[in-house]
């Protein structure tokens, strides 16, 4: 049977992280946490659970992963965020997997849930993740905030029966200061790609994922839910233009 490390990143996460390293048990023979300097009680929960916890300042989502997948004793790897667990299918599958590891990168399906809501249209779900992973088989990639594992070319991938769960949004609110910060973060991204905004692409870019979102992935079909997320995930792609258009002016976000 092969030795698991689990690496999560953490910044105030004391209302999820408790419930993540619960979910672990018995699946991880290491659970290592890496923190960007947290106010909160992260640290102590972490501690009490067994984590072994490192303090490294935030520099990027792909940055704080990847740092935080060198400092795994083990090389199998399974990379969550702290407001996820797993589902008693996904532990059996990993388990499994712990005994007849065949693949070099092993993907699963996240389910979201949204203020007390599980979703499963509107794009968010299967919302297939790879997380589970050799050491050497790839590295994290993607335009911050949204970061995606890399495989090297040539590797195999194999897909994990059961859900990640994904405790996203607790009330609205919490999902408008998510979009206020990914947006930024998303804007300066784009803009050192050197990617431009214009007028027309703050009204279009909007548009087209509310359309995309609420009627091609039927979102309308999670009801007030699928409409919210709808709404608010047009409004996260203008803001996210609206200040890259600021970023090319010379303003400040």
């Amino acid at each position: 049977m092969v030795r698991l490390s689990v690496v999560i990143i953490t910044f105030n996460e004391e209302r999820n992280i408790g419930r993540c390293i619960d979910s672990l048990q018995g699946v991880a023979d290491e659970i290592v946490v890496v923190d960007s300097n947290s106010t909160d009680a992260t640290q102590q929960i972490c501690i009490s659970k067994g984590a072994r916890f490192l303090l490294h300042a935030f520099e990027g989502y792909i940055e704080q992963k990847n740092f935080a997948l060198e400092q795994a004793t083990f090389n199998h790897i399974l990379s969550l965020d702290a407001d996820e667990a797993l589902s008693d299918e996904l532990r059996q599958s990993i388990l499994r997997v712990k005994t007849d590891w065949t693949a070099d990168v092993y993907s699963m399906n996240r389910l979201t849930n949204y203020c007390g809501t599980w979703v499963r249209h509107g794009g968010w779900y299967p919302d297939r993740k790879v997380r589970l992973f050799r050491k050497e088989s790839g590295r994290w990639g993607g335009i911050n905030p949204h970061d995606e594992y890399r495989m090297i070319k040539g590797g195999k991938q194999s897909h994990l029966a059961g859900d990640l769960l994904h405790y996203s949004y607790y009330s609205s609110a919490d999902h408008d200061r998510q979009i206020d910060r990914f947006s930024a973060i998303g804007a300066k991204a784009l803009f050192e790609k050197g990617v431009r905004s214009n007028l027309l692409k703050m009204v279009y870019k909007p548009a087209a994922r509310f359309i995309r979102n609420y009627l091609l992935k039927l979102g309308l079909l999670d009801g007030k839910t699928g409409w919210t997320i709808a709404r608010k995930s047009a409004k996260a792609v203008y803001w996210k233009y609206q200040r890259l258009y600021r970023l090319q002016k010379g303003r400040v976000l």
